[in-house]
């Protein structure tokens, strides 16, 4: 008599990924490199903003109307694809989540006039205080799941956004 072992015993499963929620978490890919994936998404938003604003040519309102449009689909969109890859990767806040600092760093750019040098500023004061977070910033990583992992940086392109604004004051 011969038992058939593959009916008592289930072969084993891969990890599954849900693939639109691992793409936008990554910020297509942008977050898997490395050193440093934090930065990879945030000089990706960068780049995407200096193609619209400089390389296309849009006009200042059109460009405020992109920001607005690219943050809140990030965040909208980056709450729960940040939620499944952290429940997927069995991580609290992955660092290889990065839709959050995109929606941070478009946050940053909010107002910038269209030149690489702002968009530098942007990039360098975004990063300052992502890395740093100054209060009340690192109390939003409390909240639950992709909520704090992309509100704290939502507060930090707010700092960012504040300082960068106070400068364009300043040097004009």
């Amino acid at each position: 008599m011969t038992t058939n072992s593959s009916a008592t015993v289930p072969a084993p499963r891969a990890k599954t990924r849900t693939l639109w929620a691992w793409a936008v978490a990554t910020f297509f890919g942008a977050g898997l490199g490395k050193p440093g994936p934090g930065t990879y998404g945030s000089v990706a938003a960068t780049l995407l903003w200096a193609l619209a604003a400089i390389g296309l040519h849009a006009s200042p309102q059109l460009l405020l109307i992109l920001l607005f449009a690219g943050i809140l689909f990030s965040v909208a969109l980056g709450v729960p694809a940040a939620t499944i890859a952290a429940r997927e990767s069995g991580r609290h806040d992955p660092g290889f989540v990065v839709i959050d600092e995109v929606a941070g760093q478009w946050i940053t750019l909010l107002f910038s006039p269209a030149d690489w040098r702002h968009g530098l500023i942007a990039l360098i004061l975004f990063r300052l205080f992502d890395i740093t977070k100054p209060f009340p910033v690192r109390r939003l990583e409390r909240l639950p799941e992709g909520w704090g992992i992309v509100f704290d940086d939502v507060a930090a392109g707010l700092y960012a956004l504040g300082v960068a604004s106070l400068l364009r004051i300043w040097i004009h």
